[in-house]
């Protein structure tokens, strides 16, 4: 895991949300802001001038021109190593589901306090998926969904995840980084990176974002 000061960068085009963010975010310790942009094309046109590639971007969805989830695997085909979370006032599965399925490793409302935004950020670096409530509980119903019928806990091979394994998807589904899966079950890391390696096989994903947009198009159907 990389170790702080983490790069920072955001994209919204609200002058009072985009100044209130780089305000408090950008004068926190733990992040080294590189780039602030109003819009996906302007974080793009602007890059090249950044001193060190951002790890981690803050990315509105209701942009001008290209939305924050049409922008993700843009972003990503530039920055392969980056983190990108989302930001929204909309906490509707859809969305959810779209956002995770561009890549996105976390959803954040609007409404998220400053403080607890910078901890979910943090979070993110430490290798969690974070997601303010309103939007866990769409996906917290999900994974409820998968454990109460055999067929959507299966891979396409029909070979089932073991109780240990659907601990760990649970983990994964609150947040947690690896290393809190550990402590939260008394395992140790290397374990809990076998059993989410099973997990992504017998799944035939391989992501995080991938396991959560799973379980939400489940919950959708």
């Amino acid at each position: 895991m990389p170790e702080p000061p983490y790069t920072l960068a955001l994209i919204e085009d609200q002058a009072p949300i985009r100044e209130m963010l780089q305000e408090y975010l950008c004068a926190q310790p733990e992040f080294e802001c590189e780039l602030v942009a109003e819009s996906v094309e302007a974080f793009l046109a602007a890059l090249p001038t950044a001193t060190r590639p951002p790890q981690l971007i803050l990315s509105d969805i209701g942009l001008p021109g290209l939305s924050g989830i049409e922008g993700i695997p843009l972003l990503q085909a530039r920055l392969p190593q980056a983190q990108v979370v989302m930001l929204s006032v909309y906490a509707e599965a859809e969305r959810v589901y779209q956002a995770l399925c561009a890549g996105a490793v976390g959803y954040l409302l609007k409404d998220t306090p400053l403080r607890e935004l910078k901890e979910h950020l943090l979070q993110v670096m430490a290798g969690g998926s974070p997601m303010s409530p309103g939007v866990a509980r769409h996906v917290v119903q999900a994974f409820q969904r998968m454990s109460q019928q055999p067929a959507p806990a299966t891979g396409l091979g029909g070979e089932p995840l073991t109780a240990r394994e659907l601990d760990i998807v649970r983990g994964i589904e609150d947040g947690l980084s690896y290393k809190l899966i550990a402590s939260r079950y008394g395992i140790s890391l290397d374990t809990v990176r076998n059993h989410i390696r099973s997990v992504y096989r017998k799944l035939h994903i391989n992501s995080k974002g991938e396991l959560l947009a799973r379980a939400l198009q489940r919950h959708r159907g």
